[in-house]
């Protein structure tokens, strides 16, 4: 019989989950972009894999799952950014009444 040694395990916090990213990034994309922000939830799905691998000693499926977070958690946070931006512009602009206003002068 040979002696097959225990998975190497790595510390709870070296492989970063990024949930708290995940939540902050899904939240503001919702809010400010549109429902198209919810792809925010595949980046908090994958950020909640990460301890649970971490647990069960499959680091190669916690780094996978945690750079899979990171990745969405950036989609997430662009489409932050261009809410923000679209909405900055919507309000230095008058918004869509102004927007009306314009077309019924055209018309």
């Amino acid at each position: 019989m040979s002696y097959v040694p225990p998975p190497a395990s790595a510390a709870p916090g070296s492989i970063p989950n990024h949930l708290a990213w995940a939540i902050i990034a899904t939240v503001l994309a919702t809010c400010l972009c549109c429902p198209l922000g919810l792809v925010g939830i595949v980046a908090i799905v994958f950020s909640a894999k990460v301890n649970g691998l971490l647990a069960q000693g499959d680091i190669a499926g916690a780094q996978r799952a945690s750079a899979n977070a990171k990745t969405w958690c950036w989609v997430a946070t662009a489409l932050a950014i261009i809410g923000l931006l679209i909405n900055i512009v919507m309000f230095a602009t008058g918004g869509a009444e102004s927007y009306l206003q314009m077309i019924q002068q055209y018309q």
